[in-house]
């Protein structure tokens, strides 16, 4: 055993303070961030946020909540913003839109770089809580 690896988790969710409300955000992408050095967790503002996280219950600001790393190489379900294939890549739905933070789309057609996040393992529908499997991110760019 590593003495230097006390108080540590390999895997699994872990307890953290909601930063803003998320009564309506379980299984969404979050971001890890603090309030006076307080752990905490937000929803994401910008595609380019470290949203690695997955919210894992929804309570209210400032409520115990659980979030989990949205890992590599694991299965995750999480609510998708319009449609998506198997094999499709994910990236964060637009952070301007409140009612779309931490949700994840396929990669749109209009011209940027955007941050992929996930691959699509099955056919997805608006607001269906979409199978897909977490990847290191990683950007591609569409040409304009």
């Amino acid at each position: 055993m590593n003495p230097d690896q006390t108080n540590t988790k390999a895997v699994g969710p872990f307890p953290v303070f909601a930063g803003e409300d998320l009564t309506a955000a379980r299984s969404r992408l979050c971001v890890l961030t603090h309030d006076t050095n307080v752990p905490e967790i937000k929803l994401p503002t910008a595609d380019t946020d470290d949203a690695i996280f997955q919210v894992q219950e929804g309570v209210a600001d400032t409520a115990l909540d659980s979030a989990e790393r949205f890992a590599p190489h694991r299965e995750f379900r999480v609510p998708l913003k319009g449609a998506c294939v198997p094999g499709g890549r994910l990236v964060l739905a637009d952070a301007g839109t409140a009612a779309d933070k931490g949700k994840l789309r396929a990669v749109p057609a209009a011209a940027g770089t955007y941050t992929v996040r996930a691959i699509a393992r099955e056919v997805g529908v608006d607001t269906q809580h979409v199978l897909v499997e977490a990847v290191s991110p990683f950007t591609v760019t569409v040409a304009g």
